[in-house]
């Protein structure tokens, strides 16, 4: 294992101030024991969509709280995400349905969503229900676990009636997973790293700008599960790679970039910033011990076909979360050449879409 840079050092010693049950019982306004908290009504409701990160989120300064060492900027994507009934049921255990199966308590997938819901328990008795329906695979690297845990912090503030405002339901998504902060909006959001031990400052808002000539190209190479998770290949990189101690410095300037080029709809700046970010933060990866290369060869084929339709004049860019799959930039425009160069992409205009 290569030793921390004393930059990573300084980055990851931060400790939260607030465990988190007394992280959410601020943001609710309520402890366990109250009996304010009991439900409002006998079936909460949430659907939220997936994002995909054009400037991204890789490593935590404090992992109890979700909290990000850089900010990132996100969009949408509308018909793709989660859609979460939430109950309360009799029992011992938690029932978690996931697209109408139900899993065993021991289930990875069912194991961290009771311990996400352990924070809104109105006693050690209180069990849920929880009927999730995901349109896009599970732990793919498509973003399944941001618009799910968004989806069910929207289901608990409907089944409780907290009526909590944008600010605070990110607060408690980011807690479940950090990229779902940014799907509590439609189009484009900003997720703001904060400064603060107790987390408070770190959330996601809306960037009110709309785009309607903008493509999202989904070229999914394996939809299957990943082979390392996002939170251990993020911890596994920052406690390893001698190459990250660059990436917060680059990540916070990719932000401003992303901010500008949408506020100037400066679609070659976003192309090339959202790409860039996108390599170098699966750079450090590569660059960890063990390596984590979440790339197949169909992924790096897809990335010379892009660079060969640049050379020929099609403005095509791409970005990549933890995982194989490809999301394509372009502008309508483009939409032609890019569906002929790519038989199988699904494509997605967020502004366009009902």
């Amino acid at each position: 294992m290569t030793p921390l840079s004393k930059m990573q050092t300084m980055l990851f010693e931060t400790q939260a101030s607030l465990s988190p049950q007394a992280f959410v019982d601020r943001i609710i306004g309520h402890s366990q024991q109250d009996s304010s908290l009991k439900p409002a009504k006998a079936c909460g409701f949430g659907a939220a969509p997936v994002n995909i990160a054009l400037s991204k989120y890789w490593g935590k300064r404090e992992t109890t709280l979700n909290l990000p060492i850089n900010s990132s900027v996100s969009i949408s994507l509308p018909g793709l995400g989660t859609q979460t009934e939430l109950s309360l049921t009799e029992g011992q255990q938690d029932q978690i349905v996931l697209n109408d199966q139900l899993l065993e308590p021991h289930h990875p997938f069912a194991k961290r969503l009771s311990g996400f819901l352990d924070y809104f328990r109105l006693n050690d008795h209180t069990m849920f229900h929880v009927d999730t329906l995901n349109s896009v695979p599970t732990a793919a690297g498509l973003a399944s676990s941001a618009s799910g845990y968004a989806a069910l912090v929207l289901a608990l503030n409907d089944l409780f009636q907290w009526q909590l405002q944008p600010k605070k339901l990110s607060l408690l998504a980011r807690l479940g997973s950090g990229s779902a902060s940014r799907s509590l909006y439609p189009g484009f959001a900003i997720w703001h790293k904060g400064e603060r031990d107790d987390g408070m400052d770190s959330y996601a808002e809306a960037i009110e700008t709309s785009w309607p000539e903008l493509c999202i190209g989904l070229l999914k190479i394996d939809i299957g599960e990943k082979s390392v998770g996002s939170t251990a290949g993020m911890q596994q990189t920052v406690n390893t790679c001698e190459l990250y101690q660059t990436w917060p410095q680059q990540a916070e300037k990719d932000v401003l970039k992303i901010q500008q080029a949408i506020t100037n709809k400066d679609f070659t700046l976003l192309g090339e910033t959202a790409e860039h970010n996108a390599l170098s933060m699966h750079a450090t990866m590569i660059a960890t011990w063990p390596p984590i290369l979440y790339w197949q060869p169909e992924s790096v084929a897809a990335m010379h076909t892009i660079w060969q339709l640049r050379q020929q004049g099609v403005t095509v860019y791409f970005t990549m979360d933890a995982g194989p799959n490809l999301k394509l930039l372009f502008l309508e425009t483009q939409k032609p050449a890019i569906e002929q160069a790519f038989a199988e992409l699904e494509v997605i205009q967020p502004f366009k879409q009902s």
